[in-house]
C-alpha cells in the first residue's frame, strides 16, 4: 500500500525539525565559542595594559563613565573642531 501524502509530508517536517535541532545546537556551540574567544581577548589586552588587580575596577569605570585616560581634549571640544 502506498504512502499517503499526508505521511509522506509529515515525514518531511519530522526530518527538517531534526535538522533544525542540529543547527540550533551547532549556533550554540558556536556561540560560546565566541563568547570564550571574546573573554580570551579582552583577559590579554587586559594584562597588555599592565594595570594592577586593585586599580582595574576604577579605570574600567573612568572608562565606562567617559572618561578622559590620557586626552587632553573634550569630547565638546572634538565635536567644536569638526564642524
Amino acid at each position: 500500500m502506498a504512502i499517503s501524502k499526508s505521511a509522506k509530508i509529515q515525514a518531511e517536517i519530522e526530518k527538517v525539525t531534526a535538522k533544525i535541532n542540529e543547527q540550533q545546537a551547532r549556533l550554540k556551540e558556536l556561540e560560546q565559542k565566541k563568547l570564550e574567544a571574546e573573554n580570551s581577548e579582552i583577559v590579554e589586552i587586559v594584562r597588555g595594559m599592565s594595570v594592577s588587580l586593585t586599580d582595574l575596577p576604577m579605570l574600567l569605570q573612568t572608562i565606562k563613565s567617559g572618561g578622559a585616560l590620557g586626552q587632553n581634549v573634550s569630547k565638546s571640544a572634538d565635536k567644536e573642531d569638526s564642524e
